[in-house]
């Protein structure tokens, strides 16, 4: 829970800070980021005339731009050149497909590590997107170092930035909506049969039941899910949520949907951030190259405006909230209650956010089991069987997630 005032100095904060970045690849990692960033910031503010009272000069403008440019270009090509064999070793498990060869590529690519129907094909669609991103990135480089920044095709440098950027964003689209990022339970095994443990967790057959989540009110809550406070009115209340939401909303909103079930947290950060951003670089990069101001002016701003797009992102998993634990429709929007969604998020996505975050600290995020042979309860049936000792016999019931252990294919 966010609400009640972060502890932004503890000891074990602090404890926890100092043992990851004592290790060689979280340090590595980490000046990665740095120059990154720092590089990044110089040609953002080159690119939007922040600068141009410390480099009034366009010759010296463009010199800077194109230094940094040579700098991210190397940067990302060697991140490239680092993931690719792993990647390429991931294809070759994909194609051979044996016990061992699958327990790792389920706990790279499946949710909980967890046996997932048609997980091959998903799989590979997601690996493919992979390996789609370091071409597009290795012949971006190429036209970096082959031209001069004069004579480099404008088309090519925007079209392979696009698939550079577009291909990891959809992979992790795909990779949470796909049933790689699902939850599923995997049948129990035939009476009287034994299976090794190594036969239980690499062998299992493909599940064919979904893990479904509920919301379940804490105390002071009604029966049926509402959204918890208004969007604007109750935004400052709680100040640490506020300024989380406000600056640091692609890492809380990729927090809250992992623990209300939505896909995996890092993915869901990662996938957001290449969609605010990448309208920016692909239209600003191809701007650069353009000769006419006006024209060079319009896509640069074009740029920037498309970044706002990339909330629909949360706006489409808002929609996706609202839908799995029944939570009240705002049709204030055209009566169309999944646009209006995305209106809030464009129009104030920290207070979207705030308010999903507060809905899912109001109530508990509970396992519905759901078998072939059961229907899906209510969540009125549910609240009741809670109150009652669960039926050994009976393949459904409301498990809390402390109590549920996660099967590993």
């Amino acid at each position: 829970m966010i609400g009640g005032g972060i502890q932004w100095w503890s000891r074990s904060l602090w404890v926890k800070s100092r043992a990851w970045i004592r290790n060689p690849m979280n340090m590595a990692l980490s000046v990665w980021i740095l120059a990154v960033g720092v590089s990044g910031a110089i040609l953002f503010m080159v690119m939007t005339g922040m600068l141009n009272r410390v480099l009034p000069s366009k010759p010296r403008r463009d010199t800077w731009f194109e230094v940094n440019n040579q700098i991210l270009n190397a940067l990302f090509t060697l991140m490239c050149l680092y993931q690719h064999p792993r990647r390429f070793y991931h294809l070759a498990l994909v194609c051979r497909w044996k016990a061992g060869d699958m327990h790792q590529l389920r706990q790279a690519y499946c949710k909980d590590g967890a046996c997932k129907p048609n997980e091959r094909k998903h799989m590979t669609a997601v690996i493919l997107l992979l390996h789609l991103n370091c071409f597009a990135q290795y012949a971006l480089c190429g036209l970096n170092l082959g031209y001069r920044r004069p004579r480099r095709p404008v088309v090519g440098v925007a079209l392979t930035v696009a698939v550079a950027i577009c291909a990891p964003a959809v992979a992790g689209m795909y990779n949470n909506l796909s049933p790689l990022g699902r939850d599923y339970e995997a049948p129990a095994p035939a009476e009287g049969m034994i299976i090794s443990e190594e036969e239980s967790q690499l062998q299992r057959k493909t599940p064919d039941t979904e893990r479904r989540y509920s919301l379940v009110p804490r105390q002071g809550q009604g029966e049926e899910p509402q959204w918890v406070g208004g969007l604007w009115e109750d935004l400052w209340d709680d100040m640490s949520l506020a300024y989380l939401s406000l600056f640091c909303s692609c890492c809380v909103f990729g927090w809250n949907a992992s623990r209300l079930g939505l896909g995996n947290m890092y993915v869901h950060v990662a996938t957001f951030v290449l969609l605010c951003l990448a309208p920016f670089f692909i239209l600003d990069l191809a701007a650069i190259n353009v000769d006419d101001e006006a024209v060079r002016d319009a896509l640069g701003l074009a740029g920037i405006f498309l970044c706002v797009f990339g909330l629909l992102y949360g706006g489409f998993w808002r929609i996706q909230m609202r839908r799995r634990f029944g939570l009240p429709e705002n049709r204030a929007c055209c009566g169309k209650p999944d646009l209006t969604d995305c209106l809030l998020w464009l129009c104030c996505y920290p207070c979207s956010l705030a308010q999903e975050v507060r809905t899912a600290d109001a109530y508990e995020v509970v396992v519905v089991l759901d078998t072939p042979m059961h229907r899906h309860p209510t969540l009125q049936e549910e609240l009741a069987t809670m109150q009652e000792p669960p039926d050994e016999e009976e393949g459904g019931g409301v498990i809390p997630p402390s109590t549920v252990s996660a099967t590993r294919s």
